[in-house]
C-alpha cells in the first residue's frame, strides 16, 4: 500500500485541551501571574477528564508557559499560551540527551583548558560575558545572550581550534538546550551563579575546579521538564 494511505493520526485529546487553554488566555485578558482556572474546573468546563487536563498544563509547563505550583495552581509565565507541537517537543526529547553528553564531554575539557591557557584578554571576555548575563536577568529575561556569550568565550580561551570547530558544529544544538534549561523557574539566577563559580576557577589557574565546577553546571543544565515527560500517557 502507498505510504501516503497510511492511517490518520488523530490529535490526541490533551493537544484539544491545550489548544482550548492557548484560546481562554486569549480572550479573558490574563497576564503575567494570573492563575488558570482549578483543574476540576476546567475538566467540567471542557467535558474532559482532570487526567487529560493534567497532561495539557504538563505540556505547557514543559514549554516554559505556566508554572504549576503544588498546591497553589498553575500560574502564567508568559502573556499567551502559543505551545510548540507536540511532535515538535517530541523530537527535542530524543535528541537533548545526546546533546547533553556531549555539551558535557566537550565543554568540562574546554574548561580545563581555559583555566591552563587563558589570557588576560580571554579573562576580560568571560568578565564581559558575565555582565551581559547579569544585566539581562536584572532586566527580567533569561539571560540567554549572556549565557551564549559566556561559553564561547570558554571556548576562544581554551586555544583548541579543533574543539572549537566541534563546538560551532553543534551550536544549534546547544542554542536549544541553553534555551531550555534557563526557562525553567528561577534557574537564570541559578545559572548565572554557577557561571561565576566556572570563571572564578578558570581565573584562578585551576583546571581540576573548572572541570568540577562546568561539570555540576551542565548537571543542572540536564535537569529539565522535558525529559521527564512522557508525551504518550494519554489517559483515557
Amino acid at each position: 500500500m502507498s505510504e501516503a494511505l497510511r492511517p490518520l493520526a488523530r490529535p490526541r485529546l490533551y493537544e484539544q485541551v491545550v489548544q482550548r487553554l492557548r484560546e481562554h488566555v486569549a480572550n479573558s485578558g490574563l497576564r503575567v501571574g494570573d492563575r488558570l482556572p482549578p483543574e476540576r474546573e476546567l475538566a467540567e468546563r471542557l467535558g474532559v477528564s482532570r487526567a487529560s487536563v493534567k497532561q495539557a498544563i504538563v505540556v505547557l509547563e514543559v514549554q516554559g508557559l505556566v508554572e504549576v505550583r503544588h498546591g497553589g495552581g498553575t500560574y502564567l509565565r508568559r502573556e499567551s499560551l502559543d505551545a510548540e507541537p507536540v511532535a515538535d517537543l517530541v523530537a527535542r526529547k530524543r535528541r537533548l540527551p545526546e546533546v547533553l553528553e556531549a555539551r558535557e564531554a566537550l565543554e568540562t575539557k574546554l574548561a580545563e583548558l581555559a583555566a591552563q591557557r587563558r589570557t588576560e584578554a580571554d579573562l576580560a571576555e568571560i568578565d564581559a560575558a558575565l555582565a551581559d548575563m547579569r544585566r539581562e536577568i536584572a532586566e527580567g529575561g533569561l539571560g540567554s545572550e549572556g549565557d551564549r556569550r559566556f561559553h564561547a568565550a570558554i571556548t576562544a580561551a581554551a586555544h583548541s581550534s579543533l574543539l572549537g570547530d566541534f563546538m560551532r558544529t553543534i551550536a544549534a544544538e546547544i542554542a536549544e538546550s541553553r534555551q531550555e534549561s534557563l526557562r525553567q523557574p528561577n534557574r537564570p539566577g541559578k545559572s548565572l551563579a554557577q557561571h561565576e563559580r566556572i570563571a572564578e576557577a578558570i581565573r584562578a589557574g585551576n583546571p581540576r575546579a573548572a572541570v568540577t565546577a562546568m561539570r555540576r553546571h551542565l548537571q543542572t543544565v540536564s535537569r529539565v521538564r522535558l525529559l521527564s515527560w512522557d508525551p504518550d500517557a494519554e489517559p483515557s
